[in-house]
């Protein structure tokens, strides 16, 4: 029956090969579902065939892009077909400077997008921290975020239309490249963020925003977790908005400290990285003056701009590098991103601090404080089933925490398999429901990445 698919792609595109099968079995999770086959479609009517044919024989499907992603959400948990866009539907089709738009193939990287385009003195903001091999196509999927979310949003945010292939082989169009559009319902928002789940993304249009002159980066050092976090809700709301407000919890600072050795303050309780940026140099002097003072109204001990490029880079180091450095603190790292409002950071990493003494876990964070966005990472011995136990617990907490505080499972990861047994703390049964009616609408014999988001 899988065999069948080489009709449609070519035997170059065909692959059932224990190689190729071990290789699309895996994503940033670590777990591993194998696949019956991999195919690698040429363009959108090779799409439409595949959805076709796998819908007529109730095949399951699961389209993947690079495979980054860290809630299992491009994992072929019933087997079927992985559907693997990486190494044909890879192209930039279009940047048009007059309406400021790029419209690109799903399997197109990040960075590579964003390289292209500030060549043109434009600026593609979503900066995911996997922007060096994530795809669009899975940022879209995913919904995700980024460091520069705090001033410019996310992907949901520039996203202006799409296409997309049905699992019947329909062949849709959702929004237009124009500014205003209210003609019907908004499928292209339905199908941000549905995880590959509604439909099969062949194009994208994004709006892109002209590229600042200018931006300066600076650090500042805290005595404790409450201190940072009322920093930031502050500077949010003195008027400035800052490109970036990053943060690093003591344990996450002593773990970069430990494997690289960059004179980071260890008895430091946080340290805040933030970014501005601006066409002027008195618009970067301004907004630095401002988060400084903030800053020092709470009890920040020391705070460093960078004055140059390097600088800059040394400043984001411990950042870049927190989430391979915790790992010195167990061998499997349950991680999480949870968001609340900002308001509710402070109150949010007191509740953590005490789920880690309650369940005996070590639990570093850091993240994206400037909109709430926290990486919360529960590091346990993967070998000691007790140990294991009690941080999957530990994460029930987080969760149960964050929404009573008014926030939500997932800033920027998805829910994919991971998070799907926590989706019923988030949302009632009906909510549910009307989840599960717009999965049948779309994908009425549930042959596109099933098991995932709880449906």
């Amino acid at each position: 029956m899988f065999k069948n698919l080489k009709n449609i792609v070519g035997n170059a595109n065909y692959f059932d090969d224990e190689a190729h099968l071990n290789a699309y079995c895996y994503d940033a999770t670590r777990e591993r579902f194998k696949p019956d086959c991999v195919v690698f479609p040429k363009d959108e009517n090779e799409i439409s065939k595949i959805l076709k044919y796998c819908n007529e024989n109730k095949i399951t499907i699961t389209a993947r892009g690079a495979g980054s992603g860290f809630t299992g959400g491009a994992l072929p948990k019933n087997g079927g077909v992985i559907l693997a866009l990486e190494k044909h539907l890879n192209k930039i089709l279009e940047i048009d400077k007059k309406n400021m738009i790029a419209r690109v193939q799903p399997a197109v990287i990040n960075k590579h997008l964003q390289n292209v385009v500030e060549k043109e003195g434009l600026f593609y903001p979503p900066d995911p921290a996997s922007e060096d091999y994530s795809t669009i196509g899975g940022n879209v999927s995913e919904n995700a975020g980024g460091m520069r979310a705090a001033k410019y949003g996310i992907t949901k945010d520039y996203v202006m239309a799409l296409r997309a292939v049905l699992p019947n082989g329909d062949i849709i169009r959702a929004g237009k490249k124009t500014i205003k559009d209210v003609a019907g319902y908004n499928i292209a928002g339905i199908l941000i963020a549905s995880e590959g789940t509604l439909g099969v993304i062949s194009e994208i249009t994004l709006k892109l925003l002209s590229k600042p002159k200018l931006s300066k980066s600076a650090l500042g050092i805290f005595p404790s977790i409450n201190s940072a976090m009322e920093a930031v809700y502050q500077t949010m709301a003195s008027g400035v908005t800052p490109v970036a407000m990053e943060f690093l919890d003591n344990l996450s600072i002593n773990a970069v400290e430990s494997k690289f050795n960059k004179g980071l303050p260890k008895d430091a309780g946080a340290i805040l990285i933030t970014q501005v940026d601006g066409n002027l140099e008195s618009e970067i002097s301004y907004q630095l003056e401002v988060i400084e003072q903030i800053f020092k109204q709470n009890s920040c001990s020391g705070f460093r701009i960078a004055k140059d490029s390097n600088e800059a880079a040394d400043i984001w180091f411990a950042r870049r590098n927190a989430s391979q450095s915790i790992n010195i603190y167990g061998s499997k790292k349950l991680n999480e991103d949870i968001t609340v409002p900002r308001a509710s950071l402070p109150e949010l990493l007191e509740k953590i601090s005490q789920i880690s003494k309650k369940y005996n876990v070590i639990v570093p964070c850091f993240g994206h404080t400037g909109d709430g966005n926290v990486h919360t990472n529960v590091m346990v011995n993967g070998s000691d089933e007790n140990e294991l136990k009690r941080g999957y617990e530990a994460i029930e907490d987080i969760f149960k925490t964050a929404i009573e505080l008014g926030g939500t499972l997932s800033g920027e990861h998805g829910i994919g398999l991971s998070k799907a047994p926590f989706m019923n703390l988030a949302f009632s049964e009906a909510e549910m429901n009307l989840f599960r009616t717009i999965k049948k609408a779309f994908d009425p014999n549930n042959i596109l990445n099933p098991g995932k988001m709880g449906l």
